[in-house]
């Protein structure tokens, strides 16, 4: 399956539209992961725990959304839209990944 930022695919025309597909990740942080990132943000560098979970949460709602793609019998995704958010705070904290597009068949 194509997946694609942009509103087509090039030399590929768009048979049919059917519908707009999402994928969620919400991953769990923990307290060493927040403590080391807290001396990070004091020292300045990066986080690495924090990018590899940031990561798997965006494989995660692309395959996700892929997925429900897949169901309706698309061909490709387009205009996808990755969405990053941090819920809640402290030792409560949770990355949220949000994929988002529009899922076609090709002609």
């Amino acid at each position: 399956m194509i997946i694609s930022t942009t509103d087509g695919i090039e030399g590929r025309s768009i048979s049919a539209y059917s519908g707009i597909v999402s994928g969620e990740a919400v991953m769990g942080t923990n307290i060493f992961r927040d403590m080391f990132a807290s001396i990070r943000d004091i020292v300045g560098g990066r986080s690495g725990s924090y990018e590899k979970e940031l990561r798997n949460a965006k494989t995660l709602a692309l395959e996700a959304m892929q997925a429900e793609a897949e169901e309706l019998g698309a061909d490709a995704i387009v205009a996808v839209d990755l969405d990053y958010e941090s819920i809640g705070s402290g030792d409560k904290s949770m990355l949220m990944v949000t994929a988002n597009g529009t899922a076609i068949k090709l002609a």
